[in-house]
This record gives C-alpha cells, structure tokens and sequence, in this order.
C-alpha cells in the first residue's frame, strides 16, 4: 500500500486536500471509490471523535486491491468562507467535489477508468445515485447507511428520538422539534425564492433541503439501472434498519442489480455498537472502534463482481 497526497478542486475556489491510496501491484489497472461524506465539516478520514471510517475503509479496501480517494469535505477546508455565501446547497457543499474526485481518478492512468465506484455514507449515500446521475457516470454505487426518505425528515425524526426523557435538555430539544417541525410544514408548495429567505439554522435556509428533496436517493435509482449495495448496521441510531433499510428494500423491490446487507451489531459509522440509542451519541463514539473485515470483504466483492 502506498498513498499520494493530492489536490482535489486544484485550481478552483474551493481546493480539498485529499489522499489516493493505492496497492502496491500496479501491474495491471486497478478499480477505486472515491468516497463521499455525510453530514457536517468532516476531513478525509471522515473522523468522528475516535473513529476515522474512510482511513479504514481505505486501508482495508487496499488490501483486496481496491485503490481510494478521499478527501477533505468543503465545508471543513472552508467553512468560513462558506459560512458567507447564500443559499448554499448539496451541490455546492458535496456533489460538485465529488464528481471532481470521480473526474481525477478518470484521468489517472493506473486505474481502471471503467471500474470506478462511489462510495457514499450517511448523507453521502443518499446523494450518491445523484452524483452519478449529474456527471460521475460511475460503474456501480456503495451506500453506506443512507435513508430513501428526505433530509428533513430524518431531521425532525432524530430530534423526536433525542427529545425523549425528563431533563431540561430533552425539553430544549423538543422545543426544536416544534419549531423545525413548523418551518418544515408547506416546504414543497414554497417557491425557491421563498424557501432562499427562510432560515433553517446558522448560514442554512429552507432551499438546502427544499433543493434536495425534489428527487430522493430512491428517485434517482428507480431511473438508473447502475449496480448498487445498500449497507446498514443493525444498531444504528441515527439511520434506522427497521425503517430506513426496511423502506429501501420495499420501495426497490422489483429493482435490478441491487444487492443488500444489514449488519446486526454494527453502528451508524459500520463499527460494533455499544449503546443503540441517539441519547448516547458522544458516549458511542469517543470509544476507539474499526470497520471489521467483514465490511470490508463484502465491499470488494460487490466492486469485483460488477
């Protein structure tokens, strides 16, 4: 294994530091992902408190001679400048770096430009069937933990899910609830330029998710016939098995190339839960954990086999 580092956006506004790892045979061309975050200012390594899922993904993919690019996410790199401009969405917060990324491994003459995934968690993978749809044109399609349902749907969901209980921060977040559940109400008959004058929280306003949620992950798969793996963990919190991978499973029934598997005792970020409940989020994380082999074994044969 060996890793370059490299610029992804060289030249533009908005450049990421990133990494390409790479097996040590370059014999023959190889197949990469290029991986996609989920929400909030994330680095390359995707880290959350002790847990850094991309740096494992990438040196477990590595191994099975799967190449990686992975990078640091807009709004880490440049969160202050961001924080500036208007009516910021998806596409300016993930999708056009992504398919920058898609576009780099395209031209590098050591990989197989016909065998290059997207590799998408949380938000990442609800985005991934549309970054391919928009330019990417990708072999097949990796998600990770990702819901067929609408941003701001897991967003008052995951607000009910921590307003349960009696301290005052339960009912300070219950409050929330209220208060998004009400912006929220009417988002689809807004026109755009209402959604851009209503503020949802900090820099965001209604037409992030407004703009999103046009067409969801399950829209973009229906019109496509990529091969793809929807991955869950069975003790995940925030993206639920009995919900959102039940959901993916009914809505893409009768969908072609489409494989799944659930992970009964892995978390939101793929290692071994501890809690299983939203409430001890910082408690989940703050425990040193790795992706297991089995994650990684089962994503290099979905990459080989497609």
């Amino acid at each position: 294994m060996h890793c370059e580092k490299i610029i992804v956006g060289a030249g533009t506004d908005y450049p990421l530091n990133g990494l390409l790892t790479l097996p040590d045979d370059l014999s023959g061309l190889v197949p990469a992902v290029v991986m996609v975050h989920g929400s909030g200012a994330s680095n390359m390594d995707e880290k959350v408190m002790k847990l850094t899922p991309f740096k494992d993904l990438a040196e477990g993919l590595v191994r099975h001679g799967v190449a990686s690019l992975r990078y640091d996410k807009r709004t880490f790199a440049h969160g202050c400048r961001l924080i500036r401009r208007k009516n910021i969405t998806v596409r300016e917060e993930t999708i056009e770096d992504a398919l920058l990324a898609v576009k780099m491994l395209k031209n590098d003459p050591r990989i197989d430009s016909s065998r290059i995934f997207i590799l998408g968690h949380s938000l990442g993978a609800m985005l991934a069937p549309r970054i391919d749809a928009e330019g990417a044109d990708v072999r097949g399609l990796i998600m990770m933990a990702g819901t067929p349902y609408r941003l701001e749907e897991i967003v008052l969901r995951q607000l009910k899910q921590a307003g349960r209980g009696r301290s005052i921060l339960n009912h300070i977040i219950r409050m929330e609830y209220r208060i998004y559940r009400r912006k929220f109400r009417g988002l689809y008959e807004m026109s755009d330029e209402e959604a851009k004058k209503k503020k949802f929280a900090g820099n965001l306003t209604l037409f992030y998710f407004k703009e999103m949620g046009q067409k969801t992950a399950v829209d973009f798969l229906l019109a496509s016939s990529k091969p793809a793996f929807i991955l869950q963990g069975g003790k995940d919190f925030q993206v639920l098995a009995k919900r959102d991978y039940r959901m993916f499973r009914k809505l893409l029934a009768g969908r072609a190339n489409t494989r799944y598997k659930l992970y009964p005792d892995l978390n939101h970020i793929f290692v071994k839960g501890i809690y299983d409940d939203i409430l001890k989020a910082s408690g989940e994380y703050k425990v040193e954990r790795h992706i297991p082999e089995e994650v990684i074994k089962d994503i290099a044969a979905f990459i080989r086999s497609v």
